[in-house]
């Protein structure tokens, strides 16, 4: 699964009628069966552009890959204040629990059209990128 660029990962687990992933993604690099099916991502097509996380208003599509020696998770981030650039965060897990920590590579803060920021964090450890699900301010 691990390309070389990042792919997008769905933990869309809720069979309802949404499909704002499959109408986004330019590539259809993502398809469902039926309006309540659950998103299956094509990860040839997947160009790891993002949209889709933005998109998702389920908040349950990121994207991850490997740059270097370091483990990239890009994630929606809903909480205020939205951590900055260059900026050390803990890794949070699916469960909330801290598994490591990371810095901020990239945000891009929300449009119009979405209410979650994009937020992109590596670090060291590359077996994270399983794991890696929100993060939490050192502050």
């Amino acid at each position: 699964m691990i390309t070389k660029h990042p792919v997008v990962v769905s933990e869309c687990t809720q069979e309802i009628p949404c499909n704002p992933c499959v109408t986004s993604c330019q590539f259809q690099a993502i398809s469902m069966e039926g309006i309540n099916g659950i998103p299956v991502i094509n990860f040839e097509k997947c160009s790891g552009c993002g949209k889709c996380v933005s998109i998702c208003p389920g908040l349950a599509l990121f994207l991850i890959g490997i740059k270097g020696k370091k483990g990239l998770v890009t994630l929606p981030f809903e909480m205020l204040p939205v951590p900055l650039k260059g900026e050390k965060v803990y890794l949070l897990d699916r469960k909330g629990k801290e598994i490591g920590q990371g810095d901020v590579l990239r945000v891009i803060f929300p449009d119009k059209s979405t209410k979650s920021a994009v937020i992109t964090v590596s670090f060291d450890n590359i077996e994270l990128i399983k794991s890696v699900r929100n993060i939490r301010s050192l502050k």
